[in-house]
């Protein structure tokens, strides 16, 4: 068996088309209709910029307006909360997304900027409120973060009824592992959820249907530790040495991609899968979030 390449480059393609689509007909009856996404920075990281760049760019192919509001690194905690504030109450404004981690040199909590960003702004998923509708089960009424909601995505594309799988996921951070587990276990999955305190990881992985891997170690799921015909969804990003390439290193994700191709029915690349996925959710909750404006209810499916 070699798994068929789950690519989220060419599904969030699909995903744009269609929303620029949906947002071309909306504005067809609603005149009005302009979906607005800011992305707020602090500092200038170089990373930081690439992805959002990203951002922009795929906001612009669907119809959405992008602002990028940058902070000096040298704003204070209060500052950059006025800011957040302002924003929260500009009706023009639809999403906002907080760039992390924050490039500056006064000690600022994190946490506390993404939980003032209002949670009907949220469209990145990750504000208390949002989180914990997740965490009791629900689906509808508020924004699913992005990466884990671009993991659903792929595995439906698959084909494969969730219903009933076992599913393990590796690693429980809150931006991807913790919501991945919630979603999994609402579309009636039956979930374990491995992390750096459990033992024998491997065991519980040989047992999965779908695997999703967020982690962040380095090609840490290996052959063996796949069950044959399992979907295997790549959530890491990692840089190894690799001297044959011109920078002498180059990204691979938490799964042995080489090696668990030959088991798995499907798998996602690193890069290209679970990456382009998070941005093109990310511009559809900022779609859904302006369309709530008109017809009064949020709807993620």
């Amino acid at each position: 068996m070699v798994a068929k390449v789950l690519s989220g480059t060419e599904t969030a393609k699909e995903v744009r088309k269609a929303l620029a689509q949906e947002v071309l007909d909306f504005k067809t009856k609603n005149p009005s209709f302009r979906p607005k996404l800011v992305i707020v920075q602090v500092g200038g990281r170089e990373d930081s910029n690439v992805y959002i760049r990203m951002k922009v760019k795929a906001a612009g192919e669907v119809g959405v307006e992008a602002e990028h509001v940058k902070f000096p690194p040298t704003v204070t905690e209060s500052e950059l909360l006025t800011g957040v504030e302002k924003l929260n109450a500009d009706p023009s404004v639809h999403g906002i997304i907080v760039q992390l981690p924050l490039d500056c040199t006064n000690k600022i909590d994190a946490g506390k900027i993404t939980n003032a960003v209002s949670p009907l702004k949220d469209v990145d998923g990750i504000h208390i409120e949002n989180a914990g509708r997740l965490a009791h089960g629900e689906l509808e009424g508020f924004f699913l973060p992005c990466t884990p909601r671009g993991c659903l995505e792929l595995i439906q594309k698959t084909g494969i009824d969730i219903s009933g799988k076992h599913a393990v996921v590796i690693g429980r951070s809150k931006i991807v592992g913790a919501p991945m587990s919630c979603i999994l276990r609402t579309v009636n999955a039956t979930v374990t959820v491995c992390h750096s305190r459990t033992k024998d990881v491997a065991s519980f992985t040989r047992q999965a249907d779908i695997i999703v891997a967020a982690v962040g170690v380095a090609q840490m799921v290996k052959k063996d530790w796949v069950k044959p015909g399992a979907v295997v969804i790549d959530c890491g990003i990692n840089s190894i040495p690799d001297p044959s390439t011109a920078r002498g290193s180059r990204l691979v994700g938490d799964v042995d991609y080489e090696a668990v191709k030959e088991v798995a029915s499907w798998i996602t690349p690193v890069p290209g899968g679970v990456g382009p996925m998070t941005v093109a959710m990310l511009i559809k909750n900022t779609v859904i979030s302006a369309k709530r404006e008109v017809v009064g209810s949020l709807k993620n499916f």
